[in-house]
């Protein structure tokens, strides 16, 4: 693995388990990507340094989120993207027509109106007979009322679901007693059934206390809410929303069958003639014609929302497919209304505009709490439901500073009757989280971090020490509620660290950091026990992955954060106790290697490792297993980190084993087809004999058998090997060198089937194959140069240096010269920061390589090369 400071697309790859644990793309190069990347078997590493490359490290953003084939039944979430269309189109389509209808009817009645009052009444009022005249009259006045009442009900109905949302947030607030019940189902496997069911009475009793907390904050309000408003005093039934909402409808009704039954009468009948006027007769065909389709439109209409209402069920079909749960059907009458209403009030194509998206953050930015509910509900169901298109979901709700906000501020609401509200705005949040520009934009809230923070503690406010971490703690009590929002926190966290400037925001968070590490505190009955809650193994590897990120950081950023992790008295003993005792959970223990490796990076964390006892041999015995491949090329890449540079980390291993070289000579052999032991095992190998003291010089003499093996390595040509590999043999060649002369190095090339001459042209063949810095191998003619210079100060030094100018050496130096970058002068990079600067640097081991092949010196005492 390498570190970088890479940014990944606002793209989001969720995968199964609620809520994407697998984190998409990010400030780390996958393993997998950098081996494809390189074309070969080896490992990615340390010594690489990072470039931005197409693709890399990118998601691409797919229009609308997850795709779904057409034949989908289940219909995509607002905004499209699927082969689906919303389920709430069908609402405002049917708003859409439900607005022609009643705008022609309305039509109508106005030209109605104009007519009688202007033509009829005005001009041949003297001449109506009593029963036209009283027909016409009704007729107006009953428009009138069907006016005037459809003017305010929809005012009422709106009104109605405002006031049955109380009764649909108590609704949820009883659902959210499956949060207790989760509590609830693990004291179960732990208790008889009388104590479950005492502890399903509590979990009902505390859902009660919670509907009453939400009545009395309702009362503690400073404004009315409209549902609690009574509009004359004794009259509470007689003025409920939804009773003054049927009687206009009624009135429009009565009005309608009325004006059709005058007109059809008077039509029918046809007696005009009264007053003898010729005009009298056409005036009141036109005015009883006009009432009788003004009429009949408007029962049409009501026909028409009768049959898709009460027949065809539209309401409860939107509710099924959105899986709004209690709160859907009050939510969706609510929707359809504010949509109808407004077709009727502006143009017929506003309400069609509308999505539920929208109307849900217009509730949440509401100041009640029942309103509240329901908006976090819907934004909820569509940010988590795999079967909804959340891509487009999630880019509304993104793009809304204030329902971002909004959200965020929830996340630090602690009343006991705002858990479940709360709870839904982390998993909303958590989503956000996914798409690095949502995150962007959540972190740059004030108080953002903060307010995720507040999800990681107990109800009672106070930090858990680290030697008793609340996920570990039984699941009940105050602590067990918490644990969701505990996994939610973390969940959130790691997302955002995978931007430089999120982690740099987390460690300047007070407390923060240590609050992360408490939680990957692990105790040996809960790693090795089979039947260990699965929540609490997740909140181990959550905050595993959340220090992982913080301790990948490039730069300052990631250098302060690194040495916070290690000054903190727990991480690293954390981290030992999850190699000791995590075989059943392996994933743990890839993690912990990880940050290990990480850590070892700088020299605070190198101490703090070797410090902890028996940690290093663990990492030891990790990488001569030969359970887990993957395993123990993670402990390869700590170890090989924590040699680079350090004379105490090379003593540090070789005093944990007798047989350390030996062990690494024989990884050094394995000629599996996977190369990434091997490559750890090389640029173990190397660094001991390079940094260690010369107290360890006799031990190490034994990384001589190597010599032919890594000879051949050498000899392999570039397409039969990969280069990281070729990097490494050739700057252990080099290392292995300083225990030899010249004349046993000559027996060893014998020894491996090469000739010098064969050898010298390889150098030379490899300096030609990179006449620039390779990104991949930056220390790769470094190596090479270092070991022409110990080739012409051996004591062979004279033949050595005839044939290096037979090959051409000195013209390839001067090219090298010329081409020589600040990349080749470090060991390790994070990002493009290098890190462990060479000794010497690169243009002047250079120009000590031109010296002696243009002054012609040798046969001169084998001297070691500078590392």
């Amino acid at each position: 693995m390498m570190y970088t400071n890479g940014r990944e697309s606002n793209g989001d790859r969720s995968h199964k388990g609620g809520g994407g644990d697998v984190p998409p793309p990010n400030i780390q190069i996958d393993m997998s990507m950098v081996r494809r990347r390189g074309g070969g078997g080896g490992s990615p590493s340390f010594f690489e340094p990072w470039t931005p490359t197409p693709g890399s490290g990118s998601v691409v953003v797919r229009g609308g989120g997850s795709s779904g084939s057409s034949g989908d039944p289940t219909p995509h979430h607002p905004s499209g993207g699927g082969g689906r269309e919303a389920p709430e189109k069908l609402l405002t389509l049917f708003a859409l027509r439900l607005a022609v209808l009643e705008k022609a009817a309305s039509g109508l009645g106005t030209l109605n109106f104009v007519w009688a009052t202007v033509v009829l009444l005005g001009g041949f009022v003297s001449n109506l007979t009593l029963t036209d005249f009283w027909c016409i009259t009704v007729i107006l006045v009953g428009e009138g009322a069907r006016v005037f009442g459809r003017s305010h009900e929809l005012e009422w109905q709106h009104h109605a679901t405002e006031t049955s949302s109380t009764a649909a947030a108590a609704g949820v607030l009883r659902s959210s007693s499956r949060f207790f019940h989760r509590v609830l189902h693990f004291h179960a496997s732990v208790s008889d059934d009388g104590g479950a069911a005492a502890g399903e009475a509590r979990a009902n009793t505390k859902s009660s206390q919670l509907q009453r907390q939400l009545a009395a904050v309702a009362k503690q309000q400073r404004g009315w809410h409209a549902p609690d408003v009574s509009l004359l005093p004794y009259t509470s039934w007689v003025s409920a929303a939804t009773n003054i909402g049927w009687l206009l409808h009624w009135l429009q009704v009565i009005s309608a069958v009325s004006c059709v039954a005058l007109s059809l009468m008077r039509l029918w009948k046809h007696d005009f003639f009264a007053g003898g006027s010729k005009n009298m007769r056409p005036a009141l065909l036109l005015f009883y014609t006009l009432a009788l389709l003004e009429a009949l439109l408007f029962l049409l209409e009501k026909a028409y929302w009768a049959w898709q209402f009460g027949h065809c069920k539209l309401l409860h079909q939107v509710t099924d497919d959105c899986h709004l749960g209690a709160c859907g059907p009050m939510a969706i009458r609510r929707f359809f209304y504010d949509a109808y209403s407004k077709c009727i009030d502006g143009s017929i194509f506003d309400g069609i505009k509308m999505d539920l998206v929208t109307f849900a953050e217009d509730l949440i930015l509401s100041d009640f709490l029942d309103e509240q509910f329901i908006g976090v509900r819907i934004l909820q169901q569509f940010a988590t439901n795999a079967a909804a298109s959340t891509g487009d979901t999630l880019r509304k709700i993104g793009t809304s500073p204030q329902s971002v906000e909004r959200l965020v501020e929830m996340l630090s609401w602690k009343r006991r009757y705002e858990e479940d509200l709360r709870r839904s705005a982390a998993e909303v949040v958590c989503k956000l989280a996914g798409k690095r520009q949502n995150a962007l934009r959540l972190s740059g809230i004030p108080g953002a971090i903060e307010s995720v923070a507040s999800l990681l503690y107990t109800g009672r406010g106070v930090a858990v020490s680290g030697m008793q971490p609340q996920p570990n703690a039984a699941a009940g009590g105050e602590d067990g509620d918490y644990l969701a929002f505990h996994l939610l926190g973390l969940r959130i966290l790691k997302k955002l660290a995978r931007d430089q400037d999120n982690c740099g925001k987390i460690e300047n968070a007070r407390g923060l950091l240590s609050k992360i590490i408490d939680f990957t505190k692990t105790l040996p009955n809960l790693l090795q026990n089979r039947h260990a809650s699965d929540s609490q193994v997740r909140a181990v590897k959550h905050a595993l992955q959340v220090v992982k990120r913080l301790v990948s950081t490039t730069g300052n950023t990631g250098e302060a954060l690194r040495r916070g992790v290690a000054a903190n008295v727990f991480a690293v003993c954390n981290l030992r106790g999850i190699l000791r005792y995590g075989q059943l959970h392996t994933e743990l223990q890839k993690l912990a290697i990880d940050v290990l490796a990480a850590l070892a990076m700088d020299d605070t964390g190198k101490e703090a490792i070797m410090a902890t006892g028996g940690l290093v041999k663990l990492l030891l015995s990790t990488f001569a297993g030969v359970e887990e491949g993957e395993l123990a090329c993670n402990a390869g890449k700590a170890l090989e980190m924590l040699a680079l540079e350090s004379e105490k980390g090379c003593a540090a291993i070789l005093k944990q084993r007798a047989d350390v070289v030996d062990l690494l000579v024989s990884a050094l052999q394995d000629d599996g087809s996977d190369n990434r032991r091997r490559l750890n095992a090389a640029r173990v190998l190397r660094s001991l004999c390079a940094y260690s003291s010369q107290k360890h010089r006799e031990r190490l003499r034994v990384a001589t058998k190597a010599l032919p093996l890594v000879l051949r390595i050498t000899m392999k040509e570039n397409k039969e090997l990969d280069n990281k590999v070729l990097e490494v043999c050739v700057g252990l060649t080099t290392q292995i060198c300083r225990f030899i002369d010249g004349e046993r190095f000559a027996d060893e090339l014998r020894a491996a089937g090469v000739e010098e001459r064969a050898y010298v042209q390889r150098l030379a063949r490899i300096l030609r194959d990179y006449k620039y810095p390779e990104i991949r191998v930056p220390r790769m003619r470094r190596f090479v140069v270092q070991q022409v210079i110990w080739l012409m100060t051996c004591s062979r030094g004279h033949v050595y240096v005839e044939l290096l100018r037979e090959v051409g050496m000195e013209g390839l130096l001067d090219s090298v010269a010329d081409t020589t970058s600040e990349l080749e002068c470090y060991h390790a990079f994070s990002g493009s920061v290098g890190i462990g600067k060479h000794r010497e640097s690169f243009s002047g081991v250079v120009d000590i390589a031109l010296e002696l092949i243009t002054g012609g010196r040798g046969g001169a005492p084998a001297q070691g090369v500078k590392p």
